[in-house]
Parts: structure tokens; C-alpha cells; sequence
């Protein structure tokens, strides 16, 4: 269990990701687990190669507490993918969900994945998995956060570091500079299973609505997600005045 009083250390980012530049990830893992202790957490969407970063980081750090944000929206074949993961691994699961259930936003705001508008999009996004995410992150009082982030994958993310801070938060990155053929070698090396709609043509998996398998059209993996209209979800980016609002309201 985590402590009720977490100390957050000071780091020096600029000399911590000189330090860290050429690191192997399990290195990288385990300097996250000396440096943070009980604040270290770790999050997944049980994506198509979700079961990278828990091998990895659950080898070094076993009952590492990982965050997973269900939006009530998943394919089925996600929610058995996790099942079968968790108890391989003997996961740590923490499962965060939004207070508005499905029905109850439906009812109030509509179908926002329908309405073709990136605000609707964001909408959805703040409450069905940022606010979760921030609630979970806040309740198991974390200081450090590891996440699977690869450079490749947005436009965002080719501009991070290995460490970074967030929104008073530590995030680690421990395979930042993976490629596809990295994840490809991990999992057979370890003889790792991927999400089922990888053979369905699926480079990126996340809501049942707003996913869809890779074509000859599409000029990047995440043109597949969000209807094409943007790249992230809203998780990996810096809070915003309404976000941290909404987190701090007891109106939802």
C-alpha cells in the first residue's frame, strides 16, 4: 500500500536525461523505483502492445500499482485481453472509470464521438478519462508516473524527454525510442501475447467507436483513432484551466 506521505524529489531535468540518454528501458525502470519508491505508479489501456510495458516494468517493480482507465466504451476483446494480462502478470490493477456512466452522458451531452467536432471529442475525453486518470493519480498520491509513450506515435510526443514533469508530476518514458521491430522482438522474446485486433488490422486500439484498422490511406498509425481529427486523448498533455476545474468539482 502506498504511504499517506509520499516525498516528491527535486529533480535536475536537464542533468537526469543527459544521465539517462542512452539507458537501457529496465535500466530506466529501475532508477524510476530507487528515485520514487511508493510514489511510482504506471498506467495502461491494455492497448495492442500493452503487454510490453507491464512485462517490463513489472519484472523490476512487481506490485508496481497500474492505473487503468476503462471508459465503458471498450471492445470486448479488450476487456478479455485485460483479464487474461492481469492475471498472467499478476497485475497490480487499479481500475479508475468516470462518475457519469455512459447512459447518464449520453442522456445529457449525446453521442459526443458522433458528432464529428474536435470539442465534442475533448469533451468526451475530460470525462470519460482525464478526469479519471487525475482522480487515480491524486488517490494513490503518486509522485512519478511510467507510461508506454513511443516518440514515433504523435507529433507530441517526438518532442519529450525520457523524464519529464507534468503538472507537478514526474512522467518516465522508458520506451521512448522504441520502434516497431523493438516491440515486435520484446514480445516474441518473451513470448508475449498482443490484443486480439492486431490480426484485424489494428495498429492502435481504444474505444470501440473511435477506432478502426489501418488503410493504404492513412498516412499515420493514429489516423485511426478520434476519426482522424486529432492525435491525443487529452492523458499525456499538460491540465488545462477547465480540466483542473472539472477535477476539483463535485458536479459530475
Amino acid at each position: 500500500m502506498i504511504s499517506a506521505k509520499v516525498k516528491t524529489p527535486n529533480l535536475n531535468l536537464s542533468q537526469v536525461n543527459q544521465q539517462l540518454e542512452n539507458a537501457e528501458a529496465s535500466s530506466l525502470v529501475e532508477w524510476s523505483a530507487e528515485t520514487f519508491s511508493n510514489g511510482l505508479v504506471m498506467s495502461t489501456s491494455f492497448g495492442i502492445q500493452a503487454a510490453v510495458m507491464l512485462h517490463l516494468v513489472t519484472t523490476v517493480v512487481p506490485k508496481i500499482p497500474v492505473i487503468w482507465v476503462d471508459t465503458g466504451y471498450l471492445p470486448a476483446e479488450t476487456y478479455k485481453f485485460a483479464e487474461r494480462l492481469t492475471k498472467r502478470l499478476n497485475l497490480n490493477l487499479k481500475v479508475y472509470q468516470s462518475p457519469l456512466s455512459p447512459a447518464r452522458m449520453e442522456a445529457l451531452y449525446g453521442k459526443l464521438w458522433e458528432q464529428n467536432d474536435v470539442k465534442a471529442l475533448d469533451r468526451y475525453d475530460q470525462i470519460r478519462k482525464v478526469e479519471p486518470m487525475q482522480r487515480a493519480l491524486k488517490e494513490l498520491r503518486a509522485t512519478a508516473w511510467l507510461a508506454g509513450l513511443r516518440r514515433n506515435q504523435t507529433d507530441h510526443r517526438q518532442t519529450l524527454n525520457k523524464v519529464e514533469q507534468q503538472d507537478n508530476l514526474y512522467k518516465i518514458y522508458p520506451i521512448l525510442d522504441w520502434n516497431a521491430r523493438d516491440i515486435y522482438q520484446y514480445l516474441t522474446a518473451y513470448n508475449l501475447p498482443y490484443h486480439p485486433y492486431f490480426d484485424l488490422g489494428y495498429v492502435s486500439v481504444g474505444d470501440w467507436h473511435s477506432s478502426r484498422p489501418l488503410t493504404a490511406d492513412d498516412s499515420d498509425g493514429r489516423d485511426t483513432r478520434f476519426q482522424g481529427l486529432k492525435q491525443e486523448c487529452g492523458l499525456h498533455l499538460p491540465k488545462t484551466s477547465g480540466e483542473e476545474e472539472s477535477l476539483n468539482s463535485s458536479s459530475l
